[in-house]
């Protein structure tokens, strides 16, 4: 199989998932993620740091550069979300990021399982 079909169950997860490779080449988005961005029209193909601030890009190069991970909140138009980036490996490499982001209630419930 190749790369694209082992990944089209995500789009029947409620997550928006992006893949870049190691060039910030946006290579995948589920369907949840491509309607979330829908406004920038089809970005697979684009450049992941051009869609992004400068400080934002910073961020991402270390992340590339270090195979360091970055997970934060957001409120945005209303809606809380979790977002976790973090590198995907090949061969023992970085090859690239992947960034999930889920939507999260205002009131989420904590639990300490210690």
């Amino acid at each position: 199989m190749d790369f694209r079909s082992d990944i089209e169950f995500f789009n029947n997860i409620d997550v928006a998932i992006t893949i870049c490779d190691k060039d910030f080449t946006i290579i995948y988005m589920n369907e949840k993620a491509t309607k979330t961005f829908e406004q920038y029209g089809f970005l697979i193909g684009k450049n992941l740091l051009d869609c992004h601030n400068s400080n934002s890009r910073e961020i991402l190069q270390k992340m590339m550069k270090n195979g360091e991970k970055n997970t934060y909140t957001i409120l945005k138009n209303g809606i809380k979300k979790l977002i976790h980036q973090t590198p995907w490996y090949k061969d023992g490499k970085i090859a690239g990021l992947v960034e999930f982001s889920i939507e999260i209630p205002q009131d989420m419930k904590h639990f300490n399982r210690n």
